[in-house]
């Protein structure tokens, strides 16, 4: 087994492990904020708690997602089942803006109508410090699993090029959730110091918007996964370098890809042949390329090359965007 191969198994390994921290501290965390909110009567922790039991179950949802996606391919899905894990992705995004984002505003807006004060305090702040606790641990296993991708360009431009939800998925909502808990925090604060109830209720329309927030990233994200995002350009060069190195080709005229799972990628090749060759000669080269490819780049799942001349590939390249406009 290559480099790349132990890369990817990693990967896996990797997401998986965030995912189940996130899951138990996430529950520890839900626990303690619901029995904080029934005691406080604090909106802004009512609605740290609702978030911290979406959370949990958003990660549930993750795990159903990496166990569905590694079905064997079958005859109604040809190419597998790995965008599962793209699905389940969108899903928990629409889960958070739904029920953290939209039930964080409602109960911010129905303590600034009907304020109610803020009672034991000190309950909220013991549960903000095992909160924090309990979300860093989870956000630490996130970030340490996530980091490898990260290059100079920084953590946004590495969760728009992902192909693993799940990493990304995670790193966001436990850095919402680090955020939520100083709210709650400053938000409690204020309202206890000057005795006005209702900077609770902002607090809990500020956790509403940074919920929303972080949803509309989520389901960007895991949309364009979705709907079939073309695999890392650096994959792409490699295979493009590899067919043009190999014996008895003239060019490659053009490739194009489709990510399928974190470790599945299709990738589609037009070559153009030396003239002389038969077509058994042809296919033994498709094959040799094949292995090439597939040594290079295990993720590639199914490599399809098309024998094609630079002028068809150009005037086929015409037609798709002649029918795009």
């Amino acid at each position: 087994m290559d480099a790349k191969q132990d890369g990817s198994k990693t990967s896996s390994s990797a997401s998986k492990t965030t995912v189940w921290a996130a899951v138990i501290g996430n529950s520890l965390v839900a626990i303690t904020k619901i029995v904080a909110a029934t005691f406080s009567g604090s909106a802004a922790m009512a609605s740290e708690a609702i978030h911290s039991v979406v959370d949990t179950g958003n990660e549930a949802l993750l795990l159903y997602g990496m166990r569905r996606s590694l079905r064997r391919p079958d005859a109604e899905h040809p190419f597998g089942y790995g965008r599962e894990l793209y699905f389940w992705s969108f899903i928990v995004a629409l889960l958070l803006f739904g029920f953290g984002c939209v039930a964080s505003v409602v109960q911010g807006i129905d303590q600034i109508r009907h304020p109610q004060p803020i009672e034991h305090a000190w309950v909220i702040y013991t549960v903000l410090g095992l909160s924090l606790l309990f979300e860093g641990g989870s956000w630490l296993v996130a970030l340490r699993g996530f980091n490898p991708s990260v290059g100079d360009e920084g953590y946004l431009a590495a969760i728009r090029k992902s192909k693993d939800p799940p990493q990304f998925v995670v790193l966001l909502e436990d850095t919402a959730a680090l955020i939520g808990i100083a709210i709650v925090f400053v938000g409690t604060w204020a309202s206890a110091y000057w005795g006005e109830p209702r900077i609770d209720g902002v607090a809990s329309l500020a956790i509403g918007v940074l919920l929303g927030t972080i949803s509309v990233v989520l389901a960007r994200e895991s949309k364009a996964l979705l709907i079939g995002e073309r695999a890392d350009p650096e994959l792409q060069d490699e295979v493009f370098a590899i067919a043009r190195a190999t014996p008895g080709v003239v060019c490659p005229n053009g490739v194009v890809s489709t990510q399928l799972a974190p470790d599945q990628v299709v990738v589609a090749l037009s070559v153009q042949f030396e003239d002389r060759l038969t077509t058994p000669e042809i296919e033994n080269i498709v094959v040799e390329m094949e292995a090439k490819v597939r040594q290079a780049q295990p993720q590639v799942l199914i490599l399809y090359v098309k024998p094609q001349s630079p002028e068809a590939f150009a005037a086929g390249q015409s037609r798709i965007r002649g029918r795009r406009t």
